[in-house]
């Protein structure tokens, strides 16, 4: 039994690498080092947003369940980042989970970009605008089976809706 163990620690050891020891790619703090092409200052951040957007968006808080205007929204348009109007999701893949926040089955590819977060103990896929890196909410796998089984619950302060004229008219430059 000693020989197994001799020959399990020294191999137990080798294989110990994290992505924490990988210096290169972590900023002074120990965090990954990601580049958005929206960046501010955390003073502008705060300029630039409403308290509440600030807390959600640059700090990962949480708005209080059933109090965003978003939820009642059902017109044909498209939810956008409230820090820096990258569309995120599309009206029709919204859906009423019950949870008390937007729900989505899906995004908008390519324009949402994804982390994990131990915040509450368990590991969270953590949802971010590709563009600013705002925190938006989490990803969760009890979305509705006859789509994508996704639910992207989603802080309503996090997002602005933009009707699909209005979207149609800003993109083509009406």
């Amino acid at each position: 039994m000693k020989k197994i163990l001799i020959a399990f620690i020294p191999a137990l050891l080798l294989s110990c690498q994290s992505g924490a020891q990988n210096k290169e790619h972590r900023s002074s703090s120990g965090e990954e080092e990601i580049r958005y092409a929206v960046e501010m200052s955390d003073a502008e951040w705060k300029a630039k947003l409403t308290d509440m957007e600030y807390q959600v968006m640059r700090k990962a808080a949480t708005e209080r369940a059933f109090s965003s205007d978003l939820l009642d929204i059902k017109d044909e348009g498209v939810y956008v980042c409230a820090a820096c109007g990258n569309p995120l999701f599309r009206s029709e893949h919204k859906f009423d989970s019950g949870s008390g926040w937007p729900s989505f089955d899906r995004e908008i590819e390519g324009n949402v970009a994804y982390s994990v977060d131990h915040k509450i103990g368990v590991a969270r896929t953590e949802e971010h605008c590709a563009r600013c890196g705002g925190h938006l909410g989490h990803v969760f796998d009890d979305g509705p089976p006859q789509t994508t089984g996704k639910r992207h619950c989603i802080n309503g302060v996090a997002l602005d809706f933009i009707s699909i004229e209005e979207f149609n008219r800003v993109n083509n430059n009406e």
